[in-house]
């Protein structure tokens, strides 16, 4: 099983935004345990893949290491970090794609807390 984290800005504005449906939302998160291969692929920046997942007109933006995912089984996905750093609507989907790859590219992953 892989490990998922959320970044605290993103898990704070997601219970401000959506209340009692967060509950549902961070199920999905957390599914990724299971199954980390989920998610639309977005892009590579390093090694490190930014992929998405949807939720009603919502996505939520998560980073992992691309060649783990790649190369290693299901019952060798233990120490796969999957972690949530953004949510955007439908409209501001580029704009936040975009800022994520320009922070992986100036600062790497460890920027997104």
């Amino acid at each position: 099983m892989a490990e998922v984290s959320i970044a605290e800005d993103l898990k704070n504005e997601i219970l401000k935004k959506f209340k009692e449906e967060s509950k549902t939302i961070f199920k999905l998160m957390f599914s990724l345990k299971d199954n980390p291969h989920k998610g639309k692929l977005l892009g590579n920046v390093g090694g490190v893949v930014i992929k998405e997942l949807r939720y009603k007109g919502f996505r939520f933006y998560f980073i992992t290491d691309g060649y783990k995912l790649r190369v290693m089984d299901e019952s060798k996905l233990v120490d796969l970090l999957i972690k949530f750093v953004r949510m955007s609507d439908k409209k501001d989907q580029q704009e936040t794609i975009n800022e994520i790859k320009k922070i992986l590219i100036n600062f790497g992953p460890d920027k997104f807390k």
